[in-house]
């Protein structure tokens, strides 16, 4: 899951980025308006988490523009306001959830996978192809029966490159949801991922799952039997 983070806050940003890491999310830390409006509105994420007061555009203004453009993405807003007419406001402008400063981080972690099963599209509870079997709550891995170590990376390419539901996905793309914004943006890290992947779930098996599509990148058969 892909979160963006606009917060202005930098020992909160840092606090929420590293928080949420630990729960194996993918997260983009923002801390001005703009920069966060844009990053909305040209990438895909699951989960916005959004502060009101913000240099250059405010947490109200990004929100309503947001809705304005037909993006529907997920917004939980945070405020260090606790007036009954801010959190109004907020919600009128199409946000969907809305947590005030200090809170307790449980607290926002339930918030957050409330929010990411509300909003999300339905997802099958498993994920297949073939004999691979991948399970998105318990992050575990199964291919013929045997279950496979992959690291938190490993698994968050696998899981991607799953639910594309056959398409090729790009190593710019894997780039922008499977690692951190602060991460090395070389598209080779990607094809050591890859590599590591392959060497998992592919090379101790009869047949291989993982397609390179020259050209356009990568990409798993959920179909295949």
């Amino acid at each position: 899951m892909h979160i963006l983070v606009i917060e202005d806050d930098e020992a909160l940003g840092a606090s929420l980025t590293w928080g949420l890491q630990a729960e194996n999310y993918t997260v983009r830390l923002v801390s001005d308006g703009n920069e966060g409006l844009w990053q909305a509105a040209e990438h895909d994420f699951d989960l916005i988490i959004l502060d009101v007061m913000l240099p250059g555009l405010d947490g109200y203004q990004i929100c309503a523009r947001l809705r304005e453009a037909g993006n529907w993405t997920p917004i939980l807003m945070l405020t260090a306001m606790d007036a009954d007419l801010d959190q109004a406001e907020g919600l009128d402008l199409g946000a969907d959830d809305y947590l005030t400063k200090p809170f307790v981080y449980p607290v926002l972690l339930a918030r957050i996978r409330s929010l990411l099963r509300r909003g999300a599209p339905p997802r099958p509870a498993l994920l297949t192809a073939g004999d691979l079997v991948l399970d998105p709550a318990t992050r575990t891995v199964l291919r013929a029966g045997q279950a496979l170590a992959l690291t938190p990376g490993e698994l968050a390419v696998l899981e991607y490159l799953l639910r594309a539901d056959g398409r090729a996905v790009s190593k710019t793309e894997l780039l922008e949801h499977c690692w951190d914004a602060t991460a090395q943006s070389d598209p080779a890290v990607v094809e050591v991922r890859i590599h590591h992947l392959r060497r998992k779930i592919d090379q101790p098996f009869p047949s291989a799952l993982i397609e390179t599509i020259r050209g356009a990148g990568y990409r798993i058969d959920p179909h295949r039997s």
